[in-house]
């Protein structure tokens, strides 16, 4: 899922405050203990631990986290690989993009960058995998799924992960897992993304949790679909989130959350 840009983002925060001041009634044992919270991109710093990163999904799973978002793109001899950026500037300080290398090549330069399978390998059935499919072009897509399919055959589509993106032309060239595997992520254009999810038989959609209202929850829970918000940071908006109904939670600091829900349910 997408991060805003500052101005966006500290508007998101000012209501992050209003929300987190505001008393949740208690959602009950059950279903705080039911709650699937995902952590977007693994638990990082980008100080310490990077975004994406097999240590940022070590730590997920050390806290205990339901599931990890990650992003998938593609290197110049089409192998997938996870990192967020067309680009390895922000996180890694290498002005070098990955559709102009090749695996051996990302590899030698930033080892830190992981290839799908062995984030499949790793996690899969461990962790409920979110995975985002960057907006980027397909110059083989045949070839590029069955590589996905490859890379996803140990694990069963919608109980093990879903695919995601923000750019719902790239769900179009997705063709290896049904359509209720496939979730848009919507933005300002939640209206939009919702109906496209409903005529097309996805499996939901996701976004920020105070775009995405009731009224669209209604919606997609009576045609059997999921929603997914981003991103309650405190115990109030957590609350909130379960008590309308909320599958799916993702988190910048899922382990926080992930500790109020435990703490709580055992309670």
């Amino acid at each position: 899922m997408q991060i805003p840009d500052p101005l966006t983002n500290g508007l998101m925060k000012s209501i992050d405050i209003f929300y987190a001041l505001r008393p949740q009634p208690f959602p009950g044992k059950a279903r705080l203990s039911a709650c699937k919270i995902v952590s977007h991109r693994g638990e990082h710093d980008n100080l310490n631990v990077f975004e994406n990163t097999m240590r940022a999904f070590d730590i997920a799973l050390e806290k205990g986290v339901w599931g990890i978002e990650f992003d998938v793109r593609w290197t110049k001899d089409l192998q997938p690989v996870v990192a967020h950026d067309a680009d390895l500037e922000r996180v890694f300080g290498k002005k070098q993009y990955i559709k102009n290398l090749t695996l051996t090549e990302l590899r030698s330069q930033c080892p830190q960058v992981p290839v799908l399978e062995e984030v499949v390998q790793a996690y899969g059935q461990r962790l409920h995998f979110m995975v985002e499919i960057k907006a980027e072009e397909y110059p083989e897509p045949d070839l590029q799924n069955q590589i996905l399919a490859q890379c996803f055959s140990p694990l069963a589509a919608e109980k093990d992960y879903h695919l995601m993106s923000l750019e719902p032309e790239m769900l179009n060239l997705i063709t290896f897992v049904p359509k209720s595997n496939l979730i848009p992520i919507a933005f300002f254009n939640v209206g939009e993304l919702s109906r496209l999810s409903l005529a097309e038989g996805y499996g939901g959609v996701a976004g920020h949790y105070l775009l995405l209202n009731r009224g669209f929850l209604k919606e997609h829970h009576e045609k059997g679909q999921k929603i997914g918000t981003g991103y309650p940071g405190s115990k109030n908006c957590l609350y909130r989130e379960i008590n309308r109904g909320v599958e799916w939670i993702f988190s910048n600091n899922a382990g926080k959350i992930q500790t109020i829900v435990q703490q709580m349910a055992n309670a």
